[in-house]
């Protein structure tokens, strides 16, 4: 079996532009590292933001704050549909009408958000059981119109490798916020100081583009462009209700039905390991996926090896993220808990490895992903995520038993676990690459995720008994991954040839 754009195949690879270059450029690279830093310093400001909110406000008005980013995360799930993405890859994406036109479809969209979420805020205020924040969830109602007034030439200005108006539109409002966060806790003393930093984020955002915009700021009605536009983003809007449930599923019900406290304990655990995860599986597509979507689009048995070794190495990969988040959690992980947070988050330090290993499992399958989506199979996401979906049941009929948090976060563990068997399976049924130059990595990888659980299941060992595990079991990882390690040192010996 063939992947549908290799030798002999008349079709293409639907939804990925064919790159002209067999290897990644070190320009394209560049722009690849470029990218990466500027969205994990965006990060890294925000992580500090949330950190010192938590550390300044008390643990439930922490909790209660977490319930806006999941309030808006409900409205960016059920409206967002790749607008800024179609004006990259549109071929027409240059012209100013058309910018317009997407901008005028922003605009109405984000009014539309806005709506929804004033009048769903009283709802969404009493299912999490916070009522006294209704009027904080109808002013985070002017968010989703905020964001959809940025001006579209950041994302326009992408097709031509300029990045750096995208980046400073990230980091400015990141920057704000945390600034702002300091005297907003001082002032109000609880969520409230969050509400507020984030309605400044969205502010500077919106202006932030507008002040590094090229052109004239102009909006349009087309029912054709709309109408393409649709038809471009509905299949991100399905995988946008996957990825909504996936990462919001279990603190919505953490949240109704465990309380404020144990939601903060829970969205802190996951701030803390996801942020990590997320920077990561984007170094991963932005290294890889030029070179893997090169070699699919070309002839020859050759084309095809080549394909094969970078997908090898782009799995083994996706596999290196979890292990160093493990590894980096289980070293570090309660000493940083206790030096930021302080003793109110006491509760998180017991529970953060096997979040690690939570979300290990998750970013293990931004591989398959990338792999996937160089040869246009965008539904092996999904899919996977489907899988994801199953264990939110039995999530909420264990808290409906009086089960904690620990059980929540084994039987997340265990629905990405067989999320990414299924992502596997689909790569190989589908794409006809062979798991078996995998297998060692992946059983190094099973010991280490092992290993990063020992302080929850053995709680009585001593400290340096998993510290010395986790050392070792990552170099055992390390060893195993010799496609990832021959790519990598291949590219950055052309790099520094160039």
């Amino acid at each position: 079996m063939t992947p549908a754009c290799f030798v002999g195949n008349k079709r293409s690879c639907p939804g990925v532009a064919a790159p002209q270059l067999e290897g990644l450029p070190s320009s394209m690279l560049r722009s690849a590292l470029l990218i990466l830093s500027g969205n994990a310093l965006a990060s890294v400001l925000l992580l500090v933001r949330n950190l010192l909110v938590a550390r300044l406000i008390p643990v439930a008005d922490y909790g209660v704050a977490s319930t806006f980013a999941i309030a808006m995360a409900v409205i960016e799930m059920v409206s967002s549909i790749g607008l800024q993405q179609q004006i990259v890859q549109a071929k027409n994406g240059d012209d100013p009408h058309f910018q317009a036109a997407l901008q005028g479809f922003q605009v109405f969209r984000g009014m539309m958000s806005s709506i929804l979420l004033f009048l769903l805020a009283p709802f969404i205020a009493d299912f999490m059981n916070v009522p006294q924040a209704t009027w904080g969830h109808q002013v985070m109602a002017v968010v989703p119109l905020l964001n959809a007034l940025t001006h579209f030439d950041i994302y326009r200005m992408n097709r031509r490798m300029v990045f750096g108006p995208m980046l400073i539109v990230g980091l400015v409002p990141a920057l704000g916020s945390l600034l702002a966060v300091w005297p907003l806790a001082m002032w109000f003393g609880d969520w409230r100081a969050l509400l507020w930093a984030n309605l400044l984020q969205g502010v500077l955002g919106m202006l932030t583009s507008h002040v590094v915009a090229e052109r004239r700021y102009r909006l349009a009605f087309d029912r054709e462009i709309i109408r393409g536009s649709l038809s471009f983003g509905w299949p991100l809007l399905a995988n946008n209700v996957l990825l909504f449930l996936v990462f919001n599923g279990d603190r919505i019900m953490v949240g109704r039905v465990l309380g404020m406290e144990a939601l903060a304990i829970f969205s802190m655990g996951t701030t803390l390991t996801l942020t990590p995860t997320l920077v990561m599986a984007k170094s991963v597509q932005n290294f890889f996926l030029p070179r893997l979507s090169s070699a699919a689009h070309r002839e020859g048995e050759g084309a095809r090896r080549r394909f094969t070794e970078l997908a090898d190495a782009t799995l083994q990969a996706g596999l290196l993220n979890g292990g160093v988040l493990v590894l980096a959690t289980v070293l570090a992980g309660q000493p940083f808990v206790e030096f930021a947070l302080g003793e109110k988050y006491a509760a998180l330090v017991p529970l953060l490895g096997l979040m690690a290993v939570m979300q290990a499992a998750r970013v293990f399958k931004s591989g398959s992903s990338v792999v996937a989506l160089a040869v246009g199979r965008s539904g092996n996401a999904p899919l996977a995520n489907l899988v994801r979906l199953v264990s939110l049941p039995l999530a909420w009929i264990a808290l409906l038993q009086g089960y904690g948090l620990v059980t929540i976060i084994w039987i997340a563990i265990l629905g990405e676990s067989v999320g990414y068997i299924v992502s596997l399976y689909l790569v190989e049924s589908r794409l006809a690459v062979s798991l078996r130059p995998l297998v060692p990595a992946l059983l190094s990888t099973v010991l280490l995720l092992v290993v990063g659980t020992l302080p929850v299941l053995m709680p009585t060992l001593p400290v340096w008994v998993p510290a010395v595990a986790v050392v070792c079991a990552f170099a055992l990882q390390l060893a195993s991954m010799g496609a990832l390690r021959s790519r990598l040192v291949a590219a950055f010996v052309k790099k520094s040839e160039s």
